[in-house]
């Protein structure tokens, strides 16, 4: 079996329970959403809650499913996601990444699409490291000439 983006997850998404389950892995910034896609009416789960609850606001719920409503499919899913680390901004842009690449799994033909939007591009940023004998990772202690 070749190695994927995957292996270090308990579940790959060739193997998942249900055979017409999807599941993929989105990351941004820090954080990393767990998405499985299952065949549906369009209800959405984020950590057992519903979507509206954990992500309050209309930008954010419109973020983390702007890549199925691209490819018009959101009535063709139920999506139930784990979604951990950064906060609620990063978990969404991490949500459709995952989402992307779980509709990719699910139908090559999309890939094009997606690709175009921007929708399989992770995001690289990372907090910087603080670095030894300094309080921060750019900050100086304060500089006293006499």
């Amino acid at each position: 079996m070749p190695l994927n983006n995957f292996s270090l997850y308990p579940f790959n998404p060739d193997m998942s329970s249900s055979p017409a389950s999807t599941i993929a892995t989105g990351r941004r910034k820090s954080s990393v959403a767990r998405v499985r896609l299952l065949p549906g009416t369009g209800k959405v789960e984020i950590n057992g809650r519903a979507m509206e609850t954990y992500l309050p606001t209309e930008e954010l719920q419109h973020h983390a499913l702007e890549s199925i409503r691209a490819v018009d499919k959101h009535k063709d899913f139920n999506i139930s996601v784990l979604a951990r680390g950064g906060g609620l901004n990063s978990q969404a842009g991490a949500i459709r990444h995952a989402v992307s690449r779980a509709l990719i799994f699910s139908d090559a033909s999309l890939r094009g699409t997606l690709k175009k939007m921007g929708f399989l591009t992770r995001d690289p940023r990372m907090k910087e490291r603080k670095k030894p004998g300094q309080p921060g990772a750019r900050r100086r202690f304060q500089f006293s000439k006499r």
